[in-house]
């Protein structure tokens, strides 16, 4: 659960529940309030005990008949699962288990003997989503009750995760130096060619939803903001229905200034050992909490282990040759789809880079020198993509910097170079080299939670069939 302890009073609590189990020892007499989820009640007649949980924690609340209100202890005695109720009392240790003799003690636990409660919103019956039980629903279910999907320990415990990760790959960008901007979402040409696009009106102009920030971080440092970085969606209109596409998605984006494709790649794995560094050092409790369900489903138990640097480079001529071996049909300008990276996997299961990819499958804008030839002759770029395991993390590489190419790329890909003046006219008047890329944030978390499907890790995922809730 997350670490209230710089949280503040409300109208509602004077504590979470998460501190006062935590300082339960020096709070020991100290009158309290929090509120929280009726998670269970237990006990007839005169006396009950609540089970009460919030953001933060566990608690017991013991409540006597003759120590409060009539009325109120009725109420929640009889509260329905998952309502709301605040309560106050003093704080005190509750008695301890008996064990048998030569076992250790366990350490001692607290509750609330309750003086007032409160039920502030009952919760109908039955739930359409079990919290506590063990009831099997299935995942559309799930998402049409988000708001009570998210109640269940390891959901909430994958989204506190989540909001760490964001946390921790901001930090480890601005500690390189770069800064964070924010670049429209609604444009009115394609950010990278295609017609994967969204189209929508804008008052009367028809344009579209972004779908990357790439153009606008370039025309950014273009204008001397040199190392900049975004954390914000982008938008495909792709009519995929696999476990790991979305049509909304959240995305890291960083462009650097005089930086090529080697530089950039170094930001990214360094991003990455920070992020699971971190996660290691303050937020096993949260990967536990996953773990616990896991096993409870008879999966296997996520294990964090933070990445050796740097990770391997395997220029894309080589890994043809490792599918070729392998038994795979590919041939040198073929992509490498997913059941070709099973075979690099088996060599290569962790995080890697695939770079020097055919120019003839990246986008306008990515950087060649016309001396780099494949095995083929064919001309090789300065773009990338890392992986992990079988699975695409990452597109990212050098920028196209000289405007004459820039033009001749855009018509090599039946593209109008006028369409995209607004972009092309930022490298008229000098144009660092520079480079990029774009990290998927739901993927680090797939990967950091053993989850299936890239909509478990998502909040409210948006894909070919779901626009609600």
């Amino acid at each position: 659960m997350r670490d209230s302890s710089d949280w503040h009073p409300t109208a509602f609590r004077t504590h979470t529940i998460g501190q006062v189990v935590r300082n339960g020892a020096d709070m020991i007499g100290e009158q309290v309030s929090v509120a929280g989820y009726a998670e269970t009640v237990r006990g007839r007649g005169a006396i009950a005990f609540l089970m009460l949980r919030d953001g933060t924690g566990y608690i017991q609340a013991f409540l006597k008949k003759d120590n409060m209100d009539e009325n109120a202890f009725t109420a929640v005695q009889s509260a329905s699962r998952e309502s709301t109720v605040q309560v106050t009392g003093t704080v005190a240790q509750k008695r301890p288990p008996k064990v048998p003799e030569g076992e250790p003690t366990p350490p001692p636990e607290y509750e609330i003997n309750v003086t007032e409660a409160n039920i502030l919103s009952s919760a109908e019956t039955p739930l359409p989503v079990g919290i506590t039980d063990d009831v099997n629903v299935g995942l559309d279910i799930r998402l049409d009750n988000r708001h009570l999907d998210l109640r269940r320990a390891h959901v909430n415990a994958m989204f506190q995760l989540r909001s760490r990760v964001l946390q921790y790959g901001r930090d480890h960008l601005i500690g390189e130096g770069f800064q964070e901007i924010n670049s429209p979402k609604i444009i009115a040409s394609a950010s990278e060619g295609g017609t994967n696009l969204f189209p929508m009106m804008y008052f009367d102009t028809p344009a579209f939803l972004s779908q990357s920030p790439q153009l606008y971080k370039q025309l950014a440092v273009l204008g001397g903001l040199e190392r900049v970085f975004e954390i914000g969606p982008a938008f495909r209109a792709e009519k995929h229905d696999t476990y790991r596409h979305l049509n909304e998605f959240i995305s890291f984006d960083i462009e650097g200034a005089w930086m090529n494709d080697e530089d950039v790649m170094g930001v990214q794995e360094r991003m990455i050992h920070h992020i699971w560094s971190q996660v290691v050092a303050n937020d096993l409790h949260l990967i536990d909490v996953v773990n616990e369900y896991r096993v409870s489903q008879g999966q296997e138990s996520v294990t964090v282990e933070v990445p050796e640097l740097p990770f391997p480079r395997i220029p894309y001529c080589d890994a043809i040759e490792i599918v070729q071996k392998g038994g795979g049909d590919i041939e040198w300008g073929d992509d490498i789809e997913s059941h070709h990276c099973d075979i690099i996997a088996a060599e290569y299961p962790g995080f890697h880079f695939l770079p020097r990819w055919p120019m003839s499958m990246k986008p306008f804008y990515i950087y060649h020198n016309e001396d780099e030839k494949g095995s083929t002759g064919g001309q090789l770029s300065r773009g990338f993509d890392l992986n992990y395991g079988r699975d695409e993390m990452t597109s990212g590489g050098q920028r196209e910097h000289r405007v004459d190419v820039l033009e001749q790329n855009l018509r090599n890909m039946d593209l109008d170079p006028a369409d995209f003046t607004f972009y092309t006219d930022g490298f008229r008047y000098g144009a660092p080299p520079h480079a990029g890329w774009g990290l998927g944030v739901a993927r680090l978390l797939m990967i950091l939670t053993g989850a299936g499907n890239v909509r478990e890790v998502v909040l409210f995922p948006r894909d070919r069939s779901r626009v609600t809730p």
